[in-house]
């Protein structure tokens, strides 16, 4: 089993220089493995993901989306598909499965119900909860400010930092850290992303 998140950078095209955005996002892609095996970005401003771990997928998104959105005017429409993996190519735009069905047809009906993130997974049961809690999340996620969507990405990137250590690291107090973190919600998102995290675990084994 594996994840493919499918996507594609929403108002991409209101930015004359596309390394404003494109520089996060293939920072945190690069995270997850090499281009064009692991990661593609084709057509301009659409991309696809592996996460060879499925249960980290969600995590993967929230890192992707809150990497786009601290660019000024921009934000990602994303579908996580959670499936078996059957065919593997040079090129993840060329490998196939349920994993890759199931993201691209979640990723097409996303367009239709104006959502931006959502995921599709082999249980049904666990979509319909899964995509509930994620809906209710993006009602914060969507409204992110380029700052807030920064603090958490960096947030994301550094968990094994406390908030006095991050501060350090970025050159705030560490009651900065605390009053950003809480305006993006981060505490709420990194509860779901953890309970994404141990049901998609659990639904594994």
């Amino acid at each position: 089993m594996t994840s493919i998140i499918t996507g594609d950078i929403i108002n991409s095209r209101k930015v004359i220089d596309q390394k404003t955005w494109l520089t996060p996002l293939k920072k945190v892609l690069s995270g997850y493995g090499k281009s064009p095996k692991n990661w593609e970005i084709f057509r301009g401003d659409s991309f696809q993901l592996e996460v060879d771990d499925p249960a980290g997928s969600f995590l993967a998104a929230i890192r992707l989306k809150a990497a786009v959105r601290s660019i000024k005017g921009l934000d990602v429409r994303m579908a996580i598909g959670i499936g078996e993996k059957t065919y593997v190519a040079s090129r993840i735009s060329e490998s196939n499965g349920e994993a890759f069905i199931n993201s691209g047809e979640k990723f097409e009906e996303l367009k239709k119900i104006r959502q931006r993130l959502a995921v599709r997974t082999p249980w049904p049961d666990s979509d319909k909860q899964l995509n509930l809690m994620i809906s209710l999340a993006s009602i914060v996620m969507d409204t992110w400010t380029a700052s807030s969507a920064q603090m958490i990405e960096l947030s994301l990137h550094h968990q094994h930092l406390s908030q006095k250590e991050l501060g350090k690291k970025i050159g705030r107090t560490q009651s900065s850290v605390s009053e950003r973190q809480t305006r993006a919600h981060y505490a709420e998102i990194t509860e779901l992303e953890k309970f994404f995290r141990e049901h998609i675990t659990t639904q594994l084994v």
